[in-house]
């Protein structure tokens, strides 16, 4: 089940950190980053946050986030993240499903490590094409895909 996720709560800011901590952990080890700033992100940050978060459960249990940043122009998936307890169950790709039927946008944006194989696979069965690389000031070269609808 997708719900939104009331993210200015400290419980469920700590809850939605738990989950992005522990799915940017094996992001990192993915792109071998020793600095990796998705990691360094605070309860704070989560509570302060004007994008939306949505959860995808399992039970009472939050498996997933993607976090989005919306504009009359297009939507931006921020960050997408699944707790590896629950990887290769297909939750990404409902996740994506939910953002291109929710959001009434002709404009997607989503970006990763390109050293992420399992997200670049995700995003290119959803439809995204590839539209940029460069590398970042932290030594990961990043790739942008963009889906029109």
């Amino acid at each position: 089940m997708i719900k939104k996720l009331q993210h200015r709560n400290l419980q469920t800011a700590k809850k939605i950190r738990i989950v992005f901590q522990a799915s940017y952990a094996i992001e990192a080890k993915l792109l071998k980053a020793t600095d990796f700033p998705p990691l360094k992100r605070t309860i704070e940050n989560f509570l302060e946050s004007n994008t939306e978060f949505y959860g995808y459960f399992k039970g009472e249990v939050l498996a997933a986030v993607v976090e989005i940043n919306h504009t009359s122009q297009f939507t931006h998936i921020q960050s997408l993240v699944v707790h590896p307890d629950y990887f290769r169950l297909g939750i990404a790709s409902k996740l994506i499903e939910f953002v291109f039927k929710f959001y009434d946008t002709g404009l997607f944006i989503v970006e990763t490590g390109v050293d992420n194989g399992p997200a670049t696979k995700l995003y290119l069965n959803a439809g995204f094409i590839e539209v940029k690389q460069w590398d970042t000031e932290f030594g990961i070269r990043k790739i942008k895909f963009e889906k029109r609808i």
